[in-house]
């Protein structure tokens, strides 16, 4: 007797995802996965829905197959309770970058009030050097992963264009004549890389405050429901194991568990998210 296929879903955490491009990227590699029959990628909360043919695809497939499109999977799901970090939280390097781009951009600030000075070669290349392949390293590792999936992203375009700002400016400074000052490109290179870090500190930031938002949110959603069984009785079940067309019953006072149709009584809701 033939098996009967069985449609199951499961949620995967993402990481490593930056734009509507890389959103694009991993549906479309989870879609390959045979027996996938949908998947939906959500970049705000960076986790994947996946909905598949029990007889084909299977969770480690669907996980291998993100990593395998260059990005990462956090085991831990949305909705698990952990503490939530501090709103500071990962800014040590930005500010790091910052710090050491800020005497890079000063001559410029400078020029602005008629004082005309630049940095030494060797000073802004040692500003200049940390920031591009000690706090970057992230974009040249992003940009990698795209490469090996024949793509781009904007962290190969960070990569590739403060690459070419930092590499010009060494080789002005090598092959100018003795004496002499040419003009360098390492504060646009260090400028940009700092910038782009604290845009995405400020996503992250702002990601982990919608995370939020959705565990409080799924944390009013009651965890059992009142069910009228076939034989007349009241049971309690939990809302996960809930079938369509089960009658539930929502005593005074209470959350509605699901949503549904009003068979028989009346009452007050309110219908406010929290």
């Amino acid at each position: 007797m033939a098996g009967v296929t069985t449609e199951a879903a499961t949620d995967i955490g993402i990481e490593g995802m930056t734009c509507a491009s890389c959103v694009t990227r991993v549906e479309r590699a989870l879609k390959k996965v045979p027996g996938v029959l949908g998947a939906t990628v959500n970049l705000a909360t960076e986790s994947a829905r996946v909905r598949y043919a029990s007889d084909g695809a299977t969770p480690a497939l669907l996980r291998r197959a993100v990593r395998e499109a260059g990005y990462g999977v956090r085991e831990t799901d949305l909705m698990d309770d952990v503490r939530e970090p501090s709103a500071w939280a990962g800014f040590a390097p930005v500010a790091l970058a910052l710090a050491l781009a800020a005497p890079l951009v000063l001559p410029m600030l400078a020029d602005l009030a008629g004082r005309h000075w630049m940095l030494r070669a060797w000073l802004q290349f040692c500003l200049a050097t940390p920031v591009q392949f000690v706090l970057g390293a992230r974009f040249y590792r992003a940009g990698w992963h795209a490469l090996k999936a024949r793509t781009g992203n904007m962290d190969l375009l960070v990569a590739i264009g403060t690459s070419a700002g930092w590499g010009l400016s060494v080789w002005l400074w090598w092959s100018a004549q003795d004496g002499s000052m040419p003009h360098l490109y390492f504060e646009a290179s260090a400028v940009v890389i700092s910038l782009v870090m604290l845009g995405k500190w400020q996503e992250t930031r702002a990601k982990r405050q919608t995370t939020a938002a959705i565990r409080a949110l799924h944390a009013l959603r009651p965890a059992l429901a009142h069910v009228i069984l076939k034989n007349g009785e009241q049971a309690d079940v939990p809302v996960g194991e809930l079938l369509l067309g089960d009658c539930v019953v929502v005593l005074p006072g209470e959350r509605v568990p699901v949503e549904g149709v009003l068979q028989q009584g009346h009452s007050q809701l309110d219908e406010s998210p929290s």
